[in-house]
């Protein structure tokens, strides 16, 4: 259980960031995309681990398979989220990029502990 706790506060601070009105502004267009997903990388990374039960532990596809939904989802519920902060509003792209960044993610956690394992 002690393993989901950090999934809930990062989680938390994406709540948070997703709560400001006016969020600075990224340099260059479509870099927005990019730190969708690290910040989703992020979480499905701290997913793996709690699913896992440590990193230690094997990495599975089911695993990996929950690790992206449940990103995937709380990316869904986070632009959602964001619809009813003015002046904030629901991107699909975002919610790709973040569904991306997550299987990214996941499966570059599987790949280091098939190898590990050889």
């Amino acid at each position: 259980m002690k393993l989901w706790v950090p999934v809930a506060a990062y989680m938390a601070v994406i709540f948070v960031l997703s709560s400001i009105p006016n969020p600075p502004t990224v340099p260059q267009p479509g870099s927005d995309k990019i730190l969708h997903f690290l910040l989703y990388g992020g979480l499905a990374a701290l997913v793996v681990r709690a699913a896992a039960g440590g990193l230690d532990r094997p990495v599975t596809i089911r695993t990996v398979i929950v690790a992206v939904i449940v990103s995937a989802l709380y990316g869904a519920t986070d632009e959602l989220h964001q619809h009813f902060v003015p002046p904030r509003q629901m991107d699909a792209w975002d919610l790709a990029a973040d569904s991306v960044g997550a299987a990214a993610s996941a499966l570059a956690l599987y790949a280091a502990h098939a190898i590990r394992r050889e």
